[in-house]
């Protein structure tokens, strides 16, 4: 079946239950309770999102988020935030480490967590654009959007040899 690529400014969307979208193209056709997933979830998180039916089936598909109108860019990544979300590490309040498994005590967007993170190697991904992906040992994930952006101390308990 051959993938349905949507001119940004033929589209309008709006939120539809918090993780699902509506989308009206400008020749009339309309798609409800769609669900916005990205198809490069670690990078491209602003290109290629996929709208999915109900029944499971791809209907559109945006290359760029940022080529929406603005309220259509807003109501997606909304839904976008919503369906990803990924508190973001604004902290590191402790680590300590017992047997090669660290313990982090970290402050995030969504409150205080605890966490261990069993195979550093696996677990800590850094990425090309400055952000960082963490796995614990629950996998739940993490993200640290820019590692400079961090206190010093912070920085220094997360890449001890800098």
């Amino acid at each position: 079946m051959p993938r349905n690529f949507i001119d940004e400014h033929q589209i309008k969307l709006t939120v539809n239950d918090k993780i699902y979208i509506d989308a009206e193209l400008y020749t009339g056709e309309k798609f409800t309770m769609l669900e916005p997933h990205r198809l490069f979830p670690v990078s491209g998180l602003m290109k290629y999102i996929s709208l999915i039916d109900e029944e499971g089936n791809e209907q559109l598909i945006i290359r760029n988020v940022d080529n929406l109108l603005p309220e259509s860019k807003e109501a997606l990544l909304s839904c976008l935030n919503e369906r990803y979300m990924i508190p973001k590490i604004t902290r590191l309040v402790k680590r300590t480490e017992k047997f090669l498994i660290w313990m982090w005590t970290v402050e995030t967007d969504r409150g205080e967590f605890t966490f261990e993170i069993i195979n550093s190697y696996q677990s800590i991904k850094i990425l090309y654009d400055g952000r960082i992906l963490i796995k614990d040992g629950n996998d739940n994930r993490y993200e640290i959007p820019d590692l400079y952006a961090l206190d010093k101390r912070s920085i220094k308990l997360i890449l001890p040899d800098v």
